[in-house]
């Protein structure tokens, strides 16, 4: 049954008034096709509204279970409203970790496949739609259709990154990776401005993980200073031996959990400068390699319940662009030039090394991707537009999964695949069956 109730993604904004259901089987989804358009939900994880549907918003909640564990390839077959956080659970004890995670496990594993998800070893490994291996999908016509890069191959390529307009996807085998321990040898470089950041990244590409923090308040000579930080996973020989009798046993760390709103005015340019500055120092000051268990690098935001609360009752908006390695170090100095120049802070501005694309819709490129988070507010939704215009300017491209703002000319203008996905749409009646508060915005 259809409940409405208030739906947003992780940052809060837009919110809608939508009609949502939590169907029990595959049955009940078809029937559920053959009202409004539809779009499914996982965790509700994506941070904009590409898994919001004011009339039809499918939840996929009840479809959790794990199906089958293959243990010599590493093969998971599981429902698609199953969380990252369940698998790692369940398999990190065993000595498997997922291939690719994002920034929070808190997602499904349909989440992860619509929004073909990528981490901090996108470089190396590719992102997540490398590492599956089948997808069943129920289709307009209420049937479910397995696709796999040998059979239902289109279904499979716009689907991996198709931010669920190619169908519902019910269940789905994908590969973990087998680890030896929980634990990770983190190694921080200091970079004093961008472009050494950049210098950094290309003499590392070695390193299997790798992420850097930028404090996108400085200005001048340190434009871009930060941190960069890579990671192992330890072998279980390598360990300090008190770790080694049971080296995945990681005590879990204290949830914090945000209960209210915070002031806005707590978020002014000086608390974000006092908390970048800081941050900055304290990494510089740190042994530069050290031991830290797999949450604390992969999910540092995880252990705070409701962290979207601190920007706020209005929310906060998200922007991910990713230029193109040829356009890269122009690109992210006149980004961060104007970051800067308008005194919005971002506490968290990341940047990674992106390899190259994998499937037909997929983000990532090979190149640089920044990510930034802002409170919402006129100020900071005027430099999104002037970060858009730099970003098309560089020939680089926009992350659905983190967008909630775009507008559809910039969409179009960075996006020259939206026809050809469009097309596929139109030609198999997913465009009259799926569409999300996002895809009406920018028209793909």
């Amino acid at each position: 049954s259809a409940g409405n109730m208030k739906l947003s993604g992780w940052g809060r904004y837009p919110i809608t008034e939508a009609s949502v259901s939590a169907p029990r089987n595959e049955d009940e989804i078809a029937q559920l096709l053959r009202g409004d358009k539809a779009i499914a939900r996982g965790n509700g994880r994506a941070y904009g509204d590409s898994a919001v549907n004011v009339s039809n918003t499918i939840q996929m909640t009840n479809f959790d279970r794990m199906l089958a564990f293959d243990p010599a390839t590493g093969q998971l077959v599981a429902e698609a409203g199953v969380l990252l956080a369940d698998v790692i659970e369940v398999f990190l004890r065993r000595g498997w970790f997922p291939a690719v995670t994002p920034g929070t496990k808190f997602v499904t594993l349909g989440g992860m496949i619509a929004a073909d998800v990528h981490g901090k070893n996108h470089h190396k490994e590719g992102s997540f739609g490398r590492y599956v291996d089948w997808i069943e999908v129920l289709t307009p016509d209420g049937s479910v259709v397995r696709c796999s890069n040998t059979e239902n191959a289109d279904l499979f390529a716009w689907t991996i990154g198709g931010m669920g307009l190619t169908g519902v996807i019910i269940r789905a085998a994908f590969r973990l990776k087998r680890v030896s321990s929980a634990w990770i040898e983190q190694h921080t470089v200091v970079a004093n401005d961008i472009n050494h950041a950049i210098e950094i990244f290309e003499q590392s590409k070695h390193s299997t993980y790798s992420v850097a923090w930028i404090d996108c308040l400085k200005k001048g000579p340190a434009l871009g200073r930060s941190l960069v930080i890579l990671g192992e996973h330890m072998r279980c020989e390598d360990l300090p031996p008190k770790y080694q009798k049971t080296p995945f046993a990681v005590k879990s760390r204290a949830m914090w959990n945000v209960r209210f709103d915070f002031p806005v005015a707590i978020l002014n340019a000086l608390s974000v400068r006092a908390f970048n500055a800081l941050y900055y120092w304290n990494g510089k000051r740190k042994p530069q390699r050290q031991i830290v268990c797999y949450e604390r690098y992969f999910y540092p935001l995880d252990t705070i319940l409701g962290w979207n609360k601190i920007y706020g009752r209005r929310g906060f908006v998200q922007f991910q662009c990713v230029i193109p390695i040829d356009h890269a170090k122009q690109g992210l100095n006149e980004l961060l030039q104007a970051i800067s120049g308008a005194g919005v802070g971002s506490f968290l501005a990341v940047l990674k090394r992106l390899g190259e694309q994998s499937s037909k819709f997929s983000f990532p490129m090979e190149g640089y991707t920044l990510a930034l988070d802002f409170p919402v507010n006129k100020k900071t939704l005027d430099l999104m537009s002037k970060l858009d215009d730099i970003t098309v300017k560089h020939n680089g491209r926009f992350y659905l999964a983190k967008d909630s703002r775009m507008s559809k000319e910039v969409f179009h203008q960075s996006e020259h695949r939206a026809e050809e996905y469009s097309l596929y749409r139109q030609d198999t009646a997913c465009a009259d069956t799926f569409d999300s508060a996002q895809s009406e915005r920018l028209k793909f």
